[in-house]
């Protein structure tokens, strides 16, 4: 039997088990870095598989080593849901008000217990292999991959090449979708403060209206994108709060506005910020008030390493089937914080197709959706990609030295 064919056979054989592991998650969602119960059920699955576990990383992340010689790769999930009340009427749905597991964390969590599980049954003497559970993926634009590094993840030992999922909606379960270079954008944010002088509602022409302002700052700032940007060069920015005002007849003194900004390349993820400032200070001067602007660098863009990614067809080919393997053609313009990881160390983050064949691809839910449900039969291949990837790295740098 192929080490192709084990791998896969093993993942199957971990099925139900996996499954398990996703619903026990998803019925007690934690959110940023607070996952200590997500934390805690995965320290405990890795520590009965054998593994070397500590915990506490960068917050609440966890890690586990596998192997004590030789390259060293790792794997990474991320365990944080979100702010949501759940849809799905699934029998194993949160059971805590408010949170869920709306973008696949748990998901991604159970598959990557999946991979450890396969991974410590006689694997182990090709090297080593670090399993890497991640907080607060959710909290943009800090993310929780900066404070895992911080703490020295990719060390000790060094990490030579890294893998990581996402279940994808967009493709049917069975599919798996890849790409070299960007695969997600840079994800910054943007806060503007409006600033103008109340007056009585009656009186306008004593005060500097905020809301006026503000309005036509938000209507100016529609065009930068499309008459700043070459139509070449993906961009967003999006405008998804307004706060403003005190009362009914009171002339506001200040609005705030918040908003996202979405890039592909480094020199109009450098341009845009001063562009969307410029342009919401010269309305808000001409009105008689003024904008403060404040811009926070966010995640980078998802960036895949060619060698890796070349690596990765075979593997998903040889799993899957040569069919299975779809090019994604464009980036998307969410953003993910695996990008820091990316940017330390040769990656590929890959979508793992999640939609049943049965299911309307117009209809069925998408990520951040109140009712999104991942496909359960996608999660042994996925299980089964993190392993071969990871076995196919360590060959490569045992043979090799290098990707």
């Amino acid at each position: 039997m192929s080490v192709s064919e084990t791998v896969v056979l093993l993942s199957r054989k971990r099925e139900e088990e996996i499954r398990a592991w996703r619903r026990a998650i998803h019925r007690r969602p934690g959110l940023g870095m607070n996952v200590e119960e997500t934390a805690s059920l995965v320290a405990a699955a890795l520590e009965s598989m054998g593994l070397d576990v500590r915990t506490g990383i960068g917050g609440t992340g966890v890690v586990a080593l596998l192997g004590s010689s030789g390259p060293t790769v790792a794997l990474r999930a991320d365990m944080d849901a979100l702010s949501m009340r759940e849809e799905t009427g699934l029998p194993f749905a949160s059971e805590i008000e408010g949170r869920m597991h709306a973008c696949g964390h748990d998901a991604h969590t159970a598959m990557l217990l999946g991979a450890a599980a396969v991974l410590s049954e006689g694997w182990e003497g090709r090297g080593r292999i670090k399993f890497v559970f991640q907080p607060a993926e959710e909290c943009a634009p800090t993310g929780g991959a900066p404070a895992m590094i911080a703490d020295g993840v990719l060390e000790d030992p060094d990490v030579g090449a890294m893998a990581a999922l996402h279940v994808w909606p967009g493709l049917e379960t069975g599919r798996v979708g890849v790409r070299e270079g960007a695969i997600m954008a840079a994800s910054d944010r943007l806060d503007l403060v409006v600033r103008g002088r109340s007056a009585h509602g009656s009186m306008p022409e004593e005060g500097v209206d905020a809301i006026v302002i503000a309005a036509q700052v938000v209507s100016a700032l529609q065009s930068v994108v499309s008459r700043s940007v070459s139509a070449s060069d993906a961009a967003v920015f999006s405008l998804g709060t307004v706060r403003g005002g005190c009362r009914y007849n009171v002339i506001a003194d200040e609005v705030r506005l918040e908003g996202t900004l979405r890039s592909l390349d480094a020199r109009v993820r450098a341009f845009l910020p001063e562009k969307i400032g410029a342009v919401a200070r010269g309305v808000a001067t001409a009105m008689g008030g003024d904008c403060e602007v404040l811009y926070e660098r966010g995640y980078p863009p998802t960036v895949n390493d060619g060698a890796v990614v070349a690596l990765f067809r075979r593997v998903a080919a040889d799993l899957l089937g040569p069919a299975a393997l779809e090019e994604i053609a464009r980036p998307t313009l969410g953003g993910e914080d695996f990008s820091f990881f990316a940017e330390k160390v040769p990656s590929v983050f890959f979508w793992l197709g999640c939609r049943p064949a049965s299911a309307d691809g117009a209809t069925f839910p998408p990520l951040h959706n109140a009712r999104f449900a991942p496909d359960e039969a996608a999660f042994p291949l996925g299980t089964a990609l993190l392993a071969g990837t990871a076995l196919k790295l360590l060959d490569r740098l045992n043979e090799e030295g290098s990707l």
